[in-house]
């Protein structure tokens, strides 16, 4: 697709404050953070963890609680007692193996208990300052929509459309796909007549 550059500056201008929108201090908080975020809002997501980072938010302390410890503090973010099992896991072996500190490398992230390559770029990108593309369902529904890519789900989606978003757009690219997919190209109906990038998607002009 050659005008990725253009959807991108378009996008740009779009969303000016596009950024994570879950709340963090520390590698470790955002990672806690993003395994809750599986199928959960970010807005509920905030909500539990801005109450439960005030009592535990390193890996030590979550090492030391129970599975059921943990289930009762994230009780509302959706499949908790498998997210607390993963968090409990986690916690545990960044003690073990890592002296306590969030690993900086995709190779070991994705070796932690509930990290797959989404979650593991999320933390590169956002706390490690890495070129990282992150595939959510909203990176995965819009890309494919406007026709960056054609791929059948979010696994399939990151390496095709690392090839043709430039690595220095990669980490800022997530957000604005993630923003726009919230705001205006919905997952139901999408917000077609409002589109900044109308002109450029192969949505649009398939349905207009």
């Amino acid at each position: 697709m050659k005008n990725i550059n253009k959807i991108l500056d378009i996008l740009e201008e779009t969303y000016p404050d596009a950024k994570c929108e879950l709340n963090y201090t520390t590698a470790f908080e955002l990672l806690i953070a993003t395994i809750l975020s599986a199928q959960c809002t970010d807005v509920r997501v905030n909500k539990v963890t801005e109450e439960m980072f005030k009592k535990y938010n390193t890996p030590e302390a979550f090492a030391k609680l129970s599975v059921e410890e943990i289930s009762e503090e994230i009780k509302s973010c959706g499949l908790y007692k498998s997210k607390a099992q993963k968090i409990k896991e986690t916690s545990s072996k960044i003690c073990e193996l890592y002296n306590g500190q969030v690993p900086d490398s995709l190779d070991e992230l994705i070796k932690l208990p509930g990290v797959g390559r989404k979650t593991a770029n999320v933390v590169l990108s956002n706390a490690f300052g890495e070129d990282a593309l992150a595939v959510d369902t909203h990176v995965f529904r819009v890309a494919n929509r406007i026709g960056m890519v054609n791929t059948t789900t979010p696994e399939k989606t990151e390496f095709p459309l690392m090839k043709v978003i430039p690595k220095k757009r990669w980490s800022h690219s997530h957000h604005l796909l993630i923003f726009h997919g919230r705001r205006i190209c919905k997952a139901r109906k999408p917000e077609c007549e409002i589109c900044p990038i109308q002109k450029y998607c192969k949505y649009y002009k398939e349905n207009k």
